[in-house]
């Protein structure tokens, strides 16, 4: 059975529009409402830095630092987990100094370490147009999808776009070492074998989930999923090792083509996430506004029950703005659900009458700008 960690205190020091915040919480679903540009997302934000990458508005380290602030913020979390009570923050200090991470006031490598703790996962207006956006649009959303299970990927896919940019730096020289040319090659294999792996696996698992607990009459439409990938059809049963060589077969065989568009037209990096309303059998990006964001709503909760079932650990799930576009019946359900899932939920809205429906165990605040009060 997976466990279900709870946060239990949110601490703030110079992030965003908060000087200082101390938040006490004792429910599994929590809802904070405001006026636009009162905080609301802020403190989204501030808990998806506890996780690997770089935060739902993936913005540059120094970016959180409130406005006539020292230049610094820190974020830090009070957890009961599976390790009974733990507290988990991280410090930014200033440009250039990484962010320290502290496991109960133990410095430790990454945020990555946090995992063994805390997984995390959100859905925001940004991604509302995802199903018609562009590919790299999907990629993101999948790559933090891969993230929230196996908190390497996120290294391995900076890994992999380095090497492919020292490869097209090197296919732009008139007269490239073909020895080195081939030995960045078999690098960008390795690493772009490593990633579609990871992809294809969690497309598979989660598509397999949905196919298990689908419900054609659920307020929230199954999504059938497809990964479209050059390099995933080559990873078979064998070593990797022979799809590795296959791949760098195939990115010597592009060089000329490659070259002259400046950039590599095949691998991981091309590779996009096909979704169709399951129920209605169309493409996602032909869906209404209203059965796409219901439709990417349903596919983040299967993701969640993904994470749980895999990691041994119920993911927080933020989700910022969300009620807003949804109709009534709709926000009933979803509420509905969220409280079978047994998991904590970070909820904002603008209006508060958007919670009404909440069960009572929840619990509501008020923000104002740098003010966060029980609602």
């Amino acid at each position: 059975m997976p466990v279900f960690p709870r946060i239990q205190r949110l601490s703030l020091r110079d992030f965003r529009t908060y000087a200082s915040l101390d938040l006490d919480i004792d429910a599994p679903l929590v809802a904070l409402s405001g006026e636009n540009g009162a905080g609301k997302t802020n403190i989204l934000e501030a808990l998806s830095l506890l996780a690997p990458g770089r935060g739902l508005r993936r913005a540059e380290l120094a970016d959180p630092a409130r406005r006539d602030g020292p230049g610094g913020w820190t974020a830090s979390i009070q957890l009961d987990g599976a390790w009974g009570l733990v507290r988990l923050g991280c410090a930014y200090e200033s440009e250039g100094v990484p962010r320290q991470c502290r496991i109960d006031g133990e410095t430790v490598g990454s945020v990555a370490a946090f995992s063994d703790h805390l997984r995390l996962v959100w859905l925001t207006p940004d991604q509302d147009g995802l199903f018609r956006g562009p590919a790299g649009d999907r990629r993101r959303f999948l790559d933090r999808l891969v993230l929230a299970i196996d908190p390497g990927h996120g290294s391995r896919v900076s890994a992999f776009e380095k090497a492919l940019r020292q490869r097209n730096r090197l296919l732009g020289e008139d007269r490239p070492d073909a020895r080195w040319l081939s030995a960045i090659e078999h690098e960008v294999a390795a690493l772009g074998v490593a990633v579609s792996a990871s992809r294809a696996e969690t497309v598979s698992r989660l598509a397999g989930l949905i196919a298990d607990t689908r419900d054609d009459g659920s307020a929230f439409p199954w999504a059938a999923l497809e990964l479209v990938d050059d390099v995933a059809p080559l990873i078979g049963d064998g070593p990797a090792s022979q799809a590795e060589e296959a791949f760098a077969s195939m990115l010597r065989d592009q060089r000329d083509i490659d070259r002259a568009a400046g950039r590599a037209l095949k691998g991981p990096q091309a590779a996009d996430l096909i979704v169709r309303h399951g129920p209605k059998d169309v493409a996602a990006d032909l869906a209404s506004t209203g059965e796409q964001k219901a439709l990417l709503l349903g596919l983040v909760l299967a993701h969640a029950q993904l994470v749980a079932l895999m990691s041994g650990m119920a993911p927080v799930i933020l989700l910022d703005e969300v009620a807003a576009h949804l109709d009534p019946r709709r926000r009933a359900a979803l509420y509905e659900t969220l409280a079978a899932m047994e998991t904590q939920v970070w909820m904002t809205g603008a209006d508060p009458l958007l919670f009404s429906d909440m069960p009572a165990e929840s619990q509501r605040f008020l923000v104002t700008p740098g003010r966060v009060e029980p609602a």
